[in-house]
């Protein structure tokens, strides 16, 4: 066992360099999600001075999430055999250099390359995240630590859009080139400290454990745990859960726009479920023992469809309720997920890396799948309540599919 005291010589769980590790994880998924929105306060400017259409930069702006379902399961294995300490430092470096390429992209083709090479960094940030979280914590300090670390991609994000035109363009004469520079910088600087941080011997001990334990070819991994009933019920729920959180996510100040709301009242009640995200990452992972999670997220779920259903038609402080539910399960879903799929006993700790790289696999399927079906169904309709009402059915499919999950579960753990 990679955790073996014996083995090690110390036990990880115990250990206090698992909170510095942590802090290291936090800071990498930080950069994750500032670099994931580098680009969209900034669409005018650049499709101005790279003379590109709305269609061009659409696609440019999905570029990395094409190149992530088909990497995501490689990664994953290529992060078993090498280690996940490596493994961020490298995911560290490739998002530093599509920062960097942005920079001195000279048209669409460029800039599309650059955005793509993301797609490589950020598997590896997305799978090894959880996989040093399950080496080194357990119990209700693992769903804590996994819930810290979930509040730092929001929080990227929310520094990338509201520091971007109001600090660093000024700050650089309004050249987009040099803000993406200041991107690169800040995230090598942050691969130093987690090289720094993961050079103690511990952490060294930890990785040296995983490389002498025997391996297993990414084609056994992938068809072991392909036949487990309830490996699959949990892709198929993370297919459901990003098409919930990112067609709310990228829609949701559009369908407030569309009861009325200016743009600016749009964008701050859009921020309400960012805010309860962060607060919900905190708290609802640490309360979601083993023997709760299923429940926890049937809740989840439910407070998904209600909060799709009120959309559809409330206004006032009623909605203030949606915007609430929302942001309380976006913050908790995928981390109670990914808890789930590290408790099935096939996966653990030894093949969390191939089992990640296939969870986020299908669920970016999910999140493309999400905001394209919004879109498509409101140019149909006219309006968003047809949407509405496929996020409501996307949520009764996932309270079906956490009934068959627990049904495994009985069936594996007996009466």
């Amino acid at each position: 066992m990679v955790n073996n005291s014996e083995l090690l010589g110390f036990i990880p769980y115990t250990n206090p360099v698992r909170w510095w590790l942590l802090a290291g994880v936090w800071l990498s998924y930080y950069c994750f999600g500032l670099t994931i929105v580098t680009l969209a306060p900034l669409v005018s400017e650049i499709s101005s001075d790279l003379h590109l259409t709305h269609t061009q930069m659409g696609t440019v702006l999905g570029a990395w999430q094409l190149v992530y379902i088909g990497s995501a399961i490689p990664l994953g294995s290529l992060l078993d055999r090498i280690g996940a300490r490596r493994a961020m430092m490298v995911a560290l470096l490739v998002i530093a250099a599509s920062a960097a390429l942005r920079s001195v992209a000279g048209g669409y083709g460029s800039l599309f390359l650059a955005v793509a090479v993301f797609g490589i960094g950020g598997p590896l940030i997305s799978i090894g995240a959880p996989k040093l979280i399950s080496l080194w914590f357990e119990g209700k300090e693992r769903g804590l630590a996994m819930g810290i670390y979930m509040t730092a991609p929001t929080l990227g994000s929310v520094t990338g859009l509201s520091m971007t035109n109001s600090l660093f363009m000024p700050m650089f004469d309004n050249d987009w080139r040099d803000v993406m520079l200041l991107y690169a910088g800040f995230i090598i600087a942050a691969s130093a400290l987690w090289w720094l941080i993961t050079s103690h011997k511990d952490c060294k001990a930890i990785e040296a454990s995983q490389s002498t334990s025997p391996g297993e070819s990414q084609k056994q991994n992938f068809f072991l745990l392909i036949k487990i009933p309830a490996f699959k019920i949990v892709l198929a729920m993370s297919v459901g859960i990003f098409f919930l959180s990112h067609g709310l996510n990228n829609w949701l100040p559009e369908i407030l726009r569309a009861k009325g709301m200016g743009a600016t009242q749009a964008g701050y009640l859009a921020s309400v479920p960012a805010a309860f995200a962060i607060m919900a990452s905190l708290i609802i992972p640490r309360l979601a023992t083993a023997d709760r999670r299923i429940w926890i997220l049937c809740i989840l779920y439910v407070a998904f469809g209600v909060s799709s259903l009120i959309l559809q038609a409330a206004d006032g402080a009623i909605l203030s309720i949606a915007l609430v539910l929302q942001g309380v399960a976006r913050g908790s879903a995928m981390t109670l997920s990914i808890l789930v799929l590290l408790d099935i006993p096939e996966v653990g700790s030894k093949r969390a890396g191939v089992a990640g790289g296939m969870f986020f696999s299908a669920a970016e399927i999910g999140g493309v799948m999400g905001p394209v079906s919004l879109g498509v169904l409101s140019d149909v309709s006219g309006g968003f309540s047809s949407g509405l009402y496929l996020l409501t059915g996307v949520s009764v499919a996932l309270l079906i599919l956490l009934a068959a999950l627990q049904r495994q579960k009985m069936k594996t753990e007996g009466p």
